[in-house]
């Protein structure tokens, strides 16, 4: 009986997944249906149209920032901000600021990146500068 809580948390993580794979296919009879009313009021203006000729369009990646988004939000962030802040604390803002979930890990670690990507170049350019903390963290600021 030693593996019980590994069995629970497979149970727990199962139960999660069918979870989501019922509402998944909720989602997808909605938008079937929203597309045959679609292609119907298309055929109602051109019925001889071939509508597997339309090729779908596809959606952006998760937490997808458009063009110059992510460096605008983070020079808003740190505009506000009092003093210097850490990368780690410019990453929650940043989610917070565009509605996503902190609590995913993963998410937080993937955005991290792109954020501490985004102040390295702009370190480069001049437009922010960092500063050596204990330990490995730094705190960022803009240059005025």
């Amino acid at each position: 009986m030693e593996n019980d809580n590994v069995v629970s948390g497979m149970i727990r993580k199962r139960a999660e997944l069918a979870g989501e794979i019922d509402s998944l296919e909720g989602l997808m009879r909605e938008k079937l249906i929203a597309l045959d009313h679609l292609d119907a009021a298309i055929r109602i203006f051109r019925p001889d149209i071939d509508l597997e000729e339309i090729k779908p369009k596809p959606i952006p990646p998760r937490g997808q920032a458009g063009p110059g988004e992510m460096i605008r939000n983070l020079l808003t962030i740190l505009r506000k901000a009092t003093e210097p802040m850490s990368s780690h604390e410019i990453t929650l803002a940043l989610m917070i600021l565009r509605s996503m979930n902190t609590a995913d890990k993963g998410l937080v670690r993937t955005v991290s990146k792109r954020v501490i990507a985004a102040l390295r170049n702009h370190r480069t350019q001049g437009t922010l500068r960092s500063y050596d903390t204990p330990g490995q963290a730094l705190l960022w600021e803009i240059v005025r």
